[in-house]
């Protein structure tokens, strides 16, 4: 605990000074002196530099080292960050990831590491980072291309393809969206922004091609009409209404940032939201069961009875054997 080791140094009337306290704690001099700063301007410490010792000092008598109020909402958050870390144990992230977490735990008072150890059964993350060793080095190919703006080739196969093609793109960016990991970039033989799922990406090779990210670039943008991760260009007003039991777990979430709910007085609800294609709402719908009902567009609602149709002859079928 270095503001420790500098109050004993400072107790004890050694004198010290940022270079001599930095060799003993082994920091380099900026930080003991982030740390006396700390302690002297949040802390109230009474510290001053004495020039003809060169050292610093208290001027008056200190008992014990104050207690520095941090909020239970910056505790949390702390807390949530270092959870956060676990999950990308084994990744290309980790490293950097512990290395900042670190040095932002280095500028907190003492009492804060003691804290975060007391509660951390408080939250928990499921792991949504690669898991196998097979996905956390296709995973560490992906970043490093992407973080050094590099060419990336690799096979890919499609949900609907029985075999994989090759591919060659320059990535923009990756991203977790529903707990799955993809990259979005530019299909060079396409012509086009495309969006990959890493764990269908095999034989992924980082060139030693570079490339520009575009500056207007933005996967807000990108994805602005999509529920999820498919982008299309159309434009649809889709309204859903949901009966009180749906209505009471869809208003815990935030859906899509063009979403309206209008309530009922009988606690059903109607959600509207713009969207440009249909594939990810539908399968969303159906996921309801009887509890949702599209009321438009006509489109729509005839894809979810036709699937609707479907999952109950399957299912119909199987129920006599």
């Amino acid at each position: 605990m270095r503001m420790m080791r500098i109050d004993e140094a400072l107790r004890a009337g050694r004198y010290p000074n940022c270079s001599t306290l930095a060799a003993e704690i082994e920091v380099v001099p900026k930080t003991i002196q982030r740390d006396i700063e700390f302690m002297r301007d949040q802390m109230g410490l009474p510290i001053a530099y004495d020039a003809a010792r060169r050292g610093y000092y208290y001027t008056e008598p200190v008992e014990n080292l104050p207690n520095v109020k941090i909020s239970e909402a910056e505790l949390m958050a702390l807390l949530v960050a270092q959870k956060a870390l676990e999950q990308y144990r084994g990744t290309t992230f980790e490293e950097p990831l512990k290395f900042a977490f670190e040095k932002l735990l280095s500028r907190m008072p003492d009492m804060v590491e003691v804290s975060l150890e007391s509660v951390r059964q408080a939250v928990s993350f499921r792991p949504f980072a690669p898991s196998s060793k097979t996905d956390m080095k296709r995973f560490a190919a992906v970043s490093k291309a992407v973080l050094e703006s590099r060419e990336l080739t690799f096979n890919y196969r499609k949900l609907a393809d029985d075999q994989p093609m090759r591919r060659r793109v320059q990535p923009y960016t990756l991203a977790c969206i529903n707990n799955q990991w993809y990259v979005i970039g530019h299909d060079i033989d396409r012509g086009a922004k495309r969006t990959f799922a890493i764990p269908r990406m095999s034989q992924v090779r980082v060139t030693a091609r570079r490339f520009e990210r575009p500056a207007d670039f933005s996967l807000e943008k990108h994805l602005g009409g999509s529920f999820g991760v498919f982008t299309a260009e159309g434009d649809h007003r889709i309204r859903i209404a949901f009966d009180p039991w749906a209505t009471r777990l869809v208003n815990e979430r935030f859906w899509h940032h063009s979403q309206v709910i209008e309530k009922a007085a009988d606690g059903s609800s109607v959600l509207e939201l713009r969207l440009a294609s249909f594939e990810e709402i539908e399968r969303w719908i159906l996921s309801w069961g009887a509890h949702a009902e599209v009321l438009e567009p006509l489109e729509l609602r005839g894809r979810v009875a036709a699937a609707g149709r479907a999952i109950a002859r399957r299912n119909g079928g199987s129920a006599g054997r």
